[in-house]
């Protein structure tokens, strides 16, 4: 048994459902062929009872409790134990498949989820996703579950054929026309109970989306008067998913009714014919017993083959959708020319579109009038999407980050977004990503976030249970856990954006002396405009229009030293009311920027131009 889940899932071909499921096949042939095995022993122990049976009669009839009566016995008993034991294993290596397909295809979906960046929302709607996971990898893993019994059955129907071919041809013939032809019969009504399940899993996946749009937007809903209208059309949705279920089931239970119907009309017209070649003195009592096991013992291998088109069909189905979430082509990290050789540790991350610079062993604050103009410097920093960032590009040591490997540069460089995801799971496992972490390395990293109340809000403390998306704790208490999680990952190169923004100032001032100090002569860049931040920081980037204009210390932009309109720009800015004892305070402050002298970077006395 292998440890799940998987430290490498493997890259699946995506031709189709097929292809998928033979290659995912071939990645468990061991527990597989393990399951098979002992399917086959199962059932070829099972089918040889009846046979062993009517031999054991016949010899009683005709020499009493003599030996050939007691070595039947013994056989009997030998196949029975040998089919107990083949099929408790036999048991958990099913389980063991069905886990190992769904587990392998859930982690698929999400390793393409997580390198995919926005383009997976840009393509699918979130309830595919989801579903994918939920649903679909179950019903890829159950076909693996049924095949051994499915390949069992297949044996035991033809030792079957031939062991009654030996005690008559004429039930021979029956055994091996008949039961092909009942499960002819059934598989005509596989196609469109395939079709309606992909009308139901359809729906299922919109209703799924439906519903997680709704929840994420729910306080925006209230705020309009808007609950109405979206309970309206789930409520739609949730009764068209009724229907298509209800078409599946009625189609389901037809095959379930023929399922038994069937092979029942088989098994009387077996027994009547043997019943009749008895009297007629063609067979003996003992085959005559023989002919009715088998045709009590015939309609399992019907119901595991019509179990088995059914989970084919579902797997299928699933398959389908889950190839179409794998075929999401990544934001980032799929351009043929992504190979360069990294840089030599310590080498600046410049934006070449702003001239934004990250320098090694500097903290540097980025700061502009527009919050969405440096959140996206920032975001450019971490490679997120090859393509929209093409025309913007950035450079590591020289190097284009399009051309470097993507798994090598999250390692170096690490973006932590000012609104923080936070997953369900204990509080250590969610801080410490990257793994190898020491529990005094945990503690230190909360301390630094100050973010020790964190600890007193989960039960259990570190060893606690974190729910979904942090939703136990405050909006401050997930932003320090998240700020936490990315010093732990002590990265090359830090981008931290607005780190700060749903904390108290009290809090505010104790980060930001911590966070310099811990980050000290290391790469870090910090987008806030809160002067709690700015003040600990070796140096500070003015933004205006996309363009680096300024870089100095707090102080000195303050000051002045970059220039009046610069200074006023930076005032307004930052938003905070300081007192200053510069005699051309009120010139700066009632100065309006000339866009002319706010296109070029500025040298300050601290900074470097």
């Amino acid at each position: 048994m292998r440890q799940l889940p998987l430290a490498d899932p493997g890259t699946p071909p995506l031709r189709g459902p097929a292809t998928y499921l033979w290659w995912m096949a071939r990645r468990q042939w061991g527990i597989l062929l393990t399951a098979v095995a002992c399917g086959v022993v199962q059932f070829a122990c099972q089918a040889f009872l009846p046979y062993l049976t009517g031999r054991a009669i016949d010899d009683g009839l005709a020499d009493g409790f003599g030996p050939a009566l007691l070595q039947a016995a013994g056989l009997l008993l030998t196949l029975g134990l040998v089919s107990a034991a083949a099929s408790a294993v036999g048991h958990r290596y099913d389980v063991a498949n069905w886990l190992r397909a769904a587990f392998t295809t859930s982690q698929l979906v999400g390793r393409t989820a997580a390198r995919s960046g926005d383009a997976i929302t840009a393509e699918l709607p979130t309830g595919e996703v989801v579903s994918a996971v939920a649903n679909d990898a179950l019903r890829v893993g159950e076909v693996y579950a049924s095949l051994a019994r499915f390949v069992g059955s297949v044996v035991a129907y033809a030792a079957v054929a031939v062991l009654m071919l030996q005690v008559s041809v004429q039930l021979g013939l029956v055994v091996l026309l008949g039961l092909p032809a009942v499960a002819g019969v059934l598989a005509l009504l596989v196609r469109p109970l395939q079709r309606r399940q992909t009308a139901q899993r359809e729906a299922s996946g919109r209703l799924t989306t439906l519903g997680a749009d709704t929840v994420s937007g729910l306080r925006v809903l209230r705020g309009i008067g808007g609950e109405n209208v979206f309970t309206g059309r789930y409520r739609e949705q949730s009764q068209l998913v009724r229907r298509r279920g209800v078409e599946v089931a009625v189609t389901q239970s037809w095959l379930d009714a023929l399922q038994v119907l069937l092979p029942g009309v088989f098994v009387v017209a077996l027994v009547w014919l043997g019943a009749h070649m008895a009297l007629a003195g063609t067979i003996t009592p003992g085959q005559l017993v023989t002919t009715y096991g088998y045709a009590a013992f015939l309609g399992w291998p019907v119901q595991n083959a019509t179990q088995f088109l059914q989970a084919t069909t579902r797997a299928v189905v699933g398959t389908r959708k889950v190839l179409t979430v794998l075929r999401v082509v990544p934001a980032a990290g799929t351009a043929p020319r992504d190979g360069a050789v990294m840089p030599p540790a310590g080498s600046p991350l410049v934006d070449e579109a702003s001239g934004v610079t990250v320098e090694a062993g500097r903290v540097v604050a980025l700061v502009s009038a527009d919050p969405d103009e440096s959140a996206r410097i920032a975001t450019r920093l971490g490679r997120f999407d090859d393509a929209e960032e093409s025309a913007t590009p950035v450079t590591l040591g020289g190097v284009p980050l399009a051309t470097l490997p993507l798994a090598e540069l999250r390692r170096r460089v690490v973006v932590a977004e000012a609104m923080p995801q936070l997953f369900s799971g204990p509080l250590a496992e969610g801080l410490d990503v990257r793994g190898g972490a020491t529990r005094d390395d945990l503690l230190t990293a909360i301390g630094l976030a100050d973010a020790q109340d964190v600890l007193d809000s989960v039960p259990d403390g570190l060893d606690g249970e974190l729910t979904e998306k942090g939703r136990s704790l405050s909006g401050g208490q997930r932003q320090r856990v998240a700020l936490a999680r990315a010093l732990l990952t002590q990265a090359e190169v830090l981008v931290l954006v607005e780190p700060t923004s749903a904390v108290d100032a009290h809090t505010e001032a104790r980060i930001a002396a911590r966070l310099a100090d811990a980050r000290r002569g290391r790469a870090t860049l910090v987008v806030t405009a809160s002067p709690l931040v700015l003040d600990h920081v070796d140096e500070v980037q003015l933004v205006h229009d996309g363009r680096l204009v300024a870089r100095g210390t707090h102080a000195e932009l303050l000051d002045g030293a970059a220039g009046p309109q610069v200074a006023a720009t930076y005032r307004r800015v930052v938003g905070r009311n300081l007192d200053d004892d510069l005699p051309v305070e009120e010139t700066f402050e009632a100065a309006e920027p000339d866009a002319r002298t706010l296109t070029q970077p500025t040298t300050t006395p601290g900074g470097a131009a």
